[in-house]
């Protein structure tokens, strides 16, 4: 289907995308040559911190039976699963860390507190959404192969519910990803081998037996007989919360108002300073405080994350605004917004594309060094195609 809008991206000579694409290429060479001890303290102390809240957590939850204990041990078991996924799991299986040589800290060897194996989402996520970046039939995270996120889409009836399984797949949100790393259209279509769905779902059965077992028998056995169900239950909220939070994170770094997609023929032949265009238009960030970015595993700077996925996260904060500097001088649009903001378009799209029908909201126009960095973009409707 072609695209209903005009992208930013057609604005551009091939001179300009590969001026670009330098200037970006270079940030992302400096900084690479800077990593050093700072960054490896970093990283080292955040999984030091997540393994003591995790320690502490389980011995408050020791006493799950009395609610101030159960109420203090399921918010920092919370935390704690939010932190080693977001800033630690995620990350680290992105490579960021690669760098320093650490047969423990690298994305070949590291595996997660989540229900996806380490192989499955790296293809998945790591490949083919970072490459394929809101590319329509190619991105296979727009909507998850389940919702209708862009007015693109085809409609169908199944849509309807997609408010309710909407909700389903924000409390599930890490069974979600697992089951969207098989790629049921890869299955259906016989693109994928029997052999290997069985292999992935061999793999996707051991680690969804490691989670349950330590999650809903072996911690909360730890607890005794008399604290064996609240500790249970303290985990599958802890998993929750995780699971819902992550999943805001993503759909807010993803599918608010200001992202484009791409059809295939805009994306065909597509240089290096194009490809940095597309994540820039395909991402938007999340304005927040150093803690927020923190536990969102600065996922607020999803532009910065899009342009450059195996930089240590620490260094999205400190390259923004060159970034927002590139984008105010090529005349794009810089995508930022306030947490509640974001969330809410999202919402208001899943709402509105479960029925037949829908346009392209307005989109940002290009970004000013005067709006500042926490300002909302000025919206003006893009022409159509």
């Amino acid at each position: 289907m072609p695209s209903l809008i005009e992208s930013p991206l057609t604005r551009l000579t091939p001179e300009q995308l590969d001026q670009l694409g330098r200037e970006l290429d270079a940030i992302h060479d400096e900084v690479k040559a800077e990593l050093g001890d700072r960054d490896r303290r970093y990283i080292v102390s955040m999984i030091e911190m997540h393994r003591r809240m995790v320690v502490l957590s389980r011995i408050l939850l020791f006493a799950s039976r009395y609610r101030p204990a159960w109420l203090a041990g399921t918010t920092l078991l919370s935390l704690a699963k939010i932190l080693e996924n977001m800033e630690i799991g995620h990350n680290v299986m992105h490579g960021q860390w690669d760098w320093m040589n650490d047969p423990q800290i690298n994305s070949s060897t590291w595996d997660w507190d989540s229900a996806s194996t380490p192989e499955a989402w790296k293809h998945s996520h790591n490949y083919v959404h970072h490459t394929y970046t809101n590319i329509r039939g190619k991105d296979r995270d727009l909507g998850y192969e389940i919702m209708r996120i862009d007015p693109h889409q085809r409609w169908h009836p199944v849509y309807l519910a997609q408010p309710f399984y909407n909700l389903v797949l924000a409390a599930f949100f890490e069974w979600g990803v697992a089951l969207h790393d098989l790629d049921f259209e890869a299955i259906r279509t016989g693109k994928k081998s029997k052999r290997e769905v069985r292999r992935q779902l061999k793999g996707m059965a051991g680690k969804a037996r490691s989670q349950i077992v330590k999650d809903y028998i072996a911690f909360p056995a730890l607890s005794g007989r008399k604290g064996f169900k609240s500790t249970l239950k303290a985990n599958f909220t802890a998993n929750v919360v995780r699971n819902v939070w992550a999943y805001a994170i993503i759909f807010c770094g993803h599918f608010p108002d200001q992202t484009y997609t791409f059809s295939e023929a805009e994306v065909e032949g597509e240089t290096r300073g194009a490809w940095y265009v597309r994540q820039l238009l395909g991402a938007a960030n999340i304005e927040g405080s150093p803690l927020f970015h923190v536990v969102s595993g600065n996922l607020g700077y999803q532009v910065e994350h899009h342009l450059f996925p195996d930089m240590p996260s620490t260094r999205y904060a400190e390259i923004a605004p060159a970034v927002r500097e590139i984008c105010e001088r090529y005349e794009l649009p810089y995508n930022s917004g306030r947490f509640g903001r974001q969330l809410g378009t999202v919402q208001r799209t899943i709402l509105r594309l479960a029925f037949p029908g829908g346009k392209p909201r307005p989109k940002p126009g290009p970004h000013r060094a005067d709006n500042g960095a926490d300002a909302a973009p000025r919206a003006v409707f893009a022409r159509a195609a």
